[in-house]
């Protein structure tokens, strides 16, 4: 069992604290995150709209949408509607706005909802995506099973997720990236002391690699596979319902 990393130290549930974190950085989200990454995020989104456009998706979730930088994205593999689901209002708000001065309205729609609670009935998607957002669940398996079940049979779960590189030098370069550099810039900009001090934290905790295909294929997901990117600072992990 890992142990579970919230952002702040007092008192309430990982998911109120994660949602009041969003809250807090929405404002310069988008700016630290392509800082933060050196945009190299971007690319690995564009893989996982190309793995997602396999299936010729006609409806698509985008779970933890955050500022909707995937479910925007996702217009390339031509669905007929994206729906982005998020905790945090404020992010939300965020998203919308980029998604108006796109003109995609009618394309995308964001609500506010909780990723364990989906407010859809069974077998309504043909894809998922999850860019960033499943290590700030409570409950990683329910998640997981809330997005299997209104998966329609056949579709397909894609998972962006922050891993851990293994191989010298990339994985010494990346801790102290990590823990000094990320966090010291992240507080510069965003004005929240702990956002950044978490996101390193939540990582480390995350049961990457082969324990997290092992935790979806528990929750009944089939034919899984992994694709680490960027020398295995981040893996696409993919399950078929």
């Amino acid at each position: 069992m890992t142990k579970e990393v919230k952002p702040y130290q007092e008192q309430g549930s990982k998911k109120e604290q994660v949602a009041d974190m969003f809250d807090n950085i929405a404002a310069r989200y988008d700016l630290l995150n392509h800082v933060l990454s050196l945009s190299i995020d971007k690319g690995w989104r564009k893989k996982v709209v190309k793995m997602a456009s396999e299936g010729e998706p006609k409806l698509i979730l985008d779970v933890a949408t955050g500022t909707a930088d995937l479910a925007i994205a996702l217009k390339n593999a031509a669905p007929d509607k994206i729906t982005g689901i998020d905790i945090s209002a404020g992010m939300l708000e965020v998203g919308r706005e980029k998604i108006e001065k796109k003109g995609l309205s009618k394309l995308i729609s964001l609500e506010q909802a909780d990723s364990e609670n989906l407010p859809f009935p069974d077998n309504t998607f043909d894809a998922i995506t999850v860019a960033f957002g499943v290590r700030n669940f409570e409950n990683l398996k329910k998640g997981l099973s809330e997005m299997q079940r209104v998966l329609k049979p056949g579709g397909r779960l894609l998972v962006l997720e922050f891993s851990q590189p293994r191989k010298f030098p990339f994985k010494q370069i990346y801790n102290f990236y990590f823990k000094n550099i990320l966090p010291t810039v992240g507080k510069l900009i965003s004005k929240d002391s702990r956002a950044y001090t978490y996101l390193p934290e939540s990582v480390q905790a995350f049961p990457y690699g082969e324990a997290f295909m092992k935790i979806m294929s528990e929750c009944g997901y089939q034919k899984g596979r992994r694709i680490p990117v960027t020398f295995g600072i981040a893996t696409i992990y993919e399950g078929l319902k």
